[in-house]
């Protein structure tokens, strides 16, 4: 076997990208574990919460507009909409003017499971998050960075 460096790094736990894949991972664990008693996968979540979030914050919650704020695919974006929808947690509209585009909007059920699993996945990430203490606003402001770029 070839000796020759392949790793940039000496430890694999100095690797940003390999240490946020693990965390990832880690985080997205328990998360599923907290939304499955409703009945939820953590993309569901973030899509329910993404189009509500947009209609108390704009005039139009279109497919593509949550799919921009959630920084998701397109076509993954409509199949979890459609599961929504199959589930009654979401209306899909058609466009009055752009017969291309599905207007959405959350349903009361869907807003009155939004609202549980808001506070379960709020309540887990302060528990997850709270062992970094004071250095969690810096971590918060690195991703803010890293999702804008």
């Amino acid at each position: 076997m070839s000796k020759e460096k392949i790793f940039r790094y000496d430890k694999s736990d100095d690797s940003p990208g390999f240490l946020l894949w693990q965390v990832t991972n880690l985080w997205q664990r328990e998360i599923r574990k907290v939304l499955e008693p409703l009945d939820l996968t953590h993309a569901q979540f973030v899509l329910l919460a993404v189009t509500h979030w947009l209609e108390l914050h704009e005039e139009e919650t279109t497919q593509i507009k949550i799919a921009d704020r959630a920084k998701t695919d397109p076509m993954t974006t409509s199949t979890v909409l459609r599961t929504l929808e199959s589930k009654k947690l979401v209306k899909r509209i058609s466009h009055e003017t752009d017969t291309r585009a599905k207007l959405v909007k959350s349903t009361q059920e869907g807003q009155k499971i939004l609202k549980q699993a808001v506070k379960v996945v709020e309540d887990f990430d302060e528990n997850f998050f709270s062992i970094l203490g004071g250095k969690r606003k810096d971590m918060v402001s690195g991703l803010q960075i890293l999702s804008r770029k």
